[in-house]
């Protein structure tokens, strides 16, 4: 999980930036893409999360564990669309 909380820790500094922009009044294209490069970075953030979380979930259904139905599967997925 260590380059997720990186992740994280650049999207924080990165919407921390952007705050600071908006403060200070700085250019609206600027402030957008600084903004989208957050949006990514927590994007590809939750991806890795729901990522780990499918090998986890494969794993405990090897174990023995009751393994996540398809649909459970899926509303993961989407809840970072």
């Amino acid at each position: 999980m260590a380059p997720v909380l990186n992740r994280l820790r650049r999207a924080q500094g990165q919407l921390a930036g952007v705050i600071t922009m908006i403060e200070a009044g700085r250019d609206c294209q600027d402030v957008v893409t600084q903004l989208a490069a957050v949006s990514r970075a927590l994007d590809r953030a939750g991806f890795k999360i729901v990522a780990s979380g499918m090998r986890q979930c494969l794993a405990d259904s090897e174990e023995g564990a009751p393994p996540m139905s398809e649909q459970e599967l899926e509303k993961l997925f989407l809840a970072l669309a």
